[in-house]
């Protein structure tokens, strides 16, 4: 009978968090941009830097917010679909995940001044969705496994019964079906307070401060199941052990469950130019990310005689920091009549991501290099119009987005790509309604262990419905 003592349970635990958590593509994971929560600059394409003339400015560029004129409220609603078609050893297998919140409230208030403008606005914007899914399921006829990647006296496939009595030799040599599915929910809010000045005609800064909070949770359900009976009844994975021929099934769930803190600072430009154009400029300043981490592992192992194992469940508390990288972003718009067309650009270097206090140095100090290693600087562009009917006072909108990816020598089919279509409707001088539909589409890959030992090719759409009203005083 295996048996574990504390300290070995204390060293299984620090394996398990080590291999599963607190890697480059967490800190990828808060650093990525996303794709904001106004409806009129999401129709557009978010190309909305050198406009930001409502509460939506506290997002893209406070200086905006100085051309502001009268007090407003503004609301928004989201809607997100996330659709995953991936192909896994040659079967396709489709899943998908679906989000509905609210993803803005604020008030803009001028304040009274003898020239020029001095403006507020304050509220939230929900700046991320971590709203993802997959789902894989195939025959891997190489010769890994997970459970490969757990040996180890005292580690999951020694609890499971899977190894010999050392827990580094197990009969376990591949040739398995493979299947799971992972859900990730989650999304952060940016609770700002922002103001502009209008320091001279027609030239406008401003600042934004925004206190974060926001959760994220990754549910991973996998599955190692002997269905072609390669490991039958003369096989016992531990030779000391008669129940433990037959295997049947490995089963492994992971769940982290994060709660984010934290705080960064955008500071903006606004150059209203006397021929119909605007320039835009902002920069933010690194988010200074604090998460609180609970992570929780569970597994179990099947054989022939009905015999199931499970190991008494692995839960771990950890809180650590992460820093995202700056961005700086240029932008115009040119307005004339009754059209707008705006563009912008976002560089960001994501090799300046960076995890902090919390974690042993040994860790932080391998991540920080891995970043330096795997990532890349990027630029973001967004271009979008807009076209004014004078009657019955409807506006029509359109936008693309694209967000490389920030791995090194990615395709370009990684990268994010968005086709986004808008209305806005305007009643009376007081309300406005506006609806923004968004279309992305992007390939991923991901690896359930080892380097392209039990790999997912991802074929990823995502559909985005957003609804903003406007109501001014």
């Amino acid at each position: 009978m295996k048996k574990i003592s504390i300290y070995l349970l204390m060293l299984l635990l620090i394996v398990v968090t080590t291999n599963y958590s607190q890697n480059i593509n967490d800190a990828l994971r808060l650093s990525f941009p996303g794709i904001g929560a106004n409806a009129k600059a999401l129709g557009m394409g978010n190309a909305y830097n050198a406009l930001s003339y409502d509460y939506s400015g506290t997002f893209f560029n406070p200086a905006g917010l100085g051309t502001a004129t009268r007090p407003e409220f503004s609301g928004s609603f989201l809607y997100n679909s996330f659709d995953n078609s991936t192909e896994f050893f040659g079967n396709k297998t489709d899943f998908s995940n679906s989000t509905t919140n609210l993803s803005q409230a604020g008030l803009v208030l001028p304040m009274p001044t003898v020239q020029g403008s001095l403006v507020f606005g304050f509220g939230f914007n929900q700046s991320k969705n971590f709203n993802s899914a997959l789902e894989f399921n195939g025959f891997n006829s190489g010769n890994t496994s997970m459970i490969q990647s757990l040996l180890g006296f005292g580690d999951i496939s020694y609890e499971l019964y899977l190894t010999d009595t050392t827990g580094t030799q197990t009969p376990i040599n591949g040739k398995l079906n493979q299947s799971g599915d992972i859900i990730e929910e989650g999304k952060i809010n940016s609770w700002s307070l922002a103001g502009a000045i209008e320091v001279a005609k027609d030239v406008f800064f401003g600042g934004t401060l925004n206190i974060i909070s926001g959760s994220y949770k990754s549910d991973r359900r996998y599955y190692e199941d002997d269905t072609r009976n390669v490991y039958d009844a003369s096989v016992r994975t531990d030779p000391s052990e008669p129940f433990t021929a037959d295997f049947q099934t490995f089963y492994f769930n992971d769940i982290i469950d994060w709660d984010i803190s934290g705080w960064d600072f955008k500071i903006g430009f606004l150059y209203k130019l006397p021929s119909f154009m605007k320039i835009g400029a902002t920069v933010k300043f690194p988010t200074q990310y604090t998460i609180k981490e609970n992570y929780f592992v569970e597994a179990t192992s099947e054989f022939g005689d009905g015999t199931m194992v499970e190991i008494d469940p692995i839960r771990n508390n950890v809180e650590y920091d992460i820093t995202s990288p700056y961005e700086f972003t240029g932008a115009f718009a040119y307005e004339l009549a009754d059209l707008t067309i705006s563009a912008e650009a976002t560089f960001i270097d994501y090799t300046q991501m960076k995890f902090g206090d919390g974690l042993d140095q040994g860790l932080v100090s391998s991540n920080n290099r891995d970043i330096k290693d795997a990532f890349k600087e990027v630029l973001n562009y967004n271009f979008g119009f807009e076209y004014r009917l004078p009657d019955p006072f409807i506006s029509i909108r359109g936008g693309f987005i694209m967000q490389p990816s920030a791995f090194k020598n990615d395709p370009s089919e990684f990268n994010r790509k968005f086709i986004t279509a808008g209305l806005g409707i305007m009643p009376n001088k007081v309300l406005s309604l506006d609806v923004a539909y968004v279309h992305g589409w992007w390939k991923n890959i991901g690896d359930n262990y080892g380097f392209d030992d039990s790999r997912t090719y991802q074929d990823i759409t995502s559909t985005n419905v957003l609804l903003t009203v406007r109501y001014l005083f």
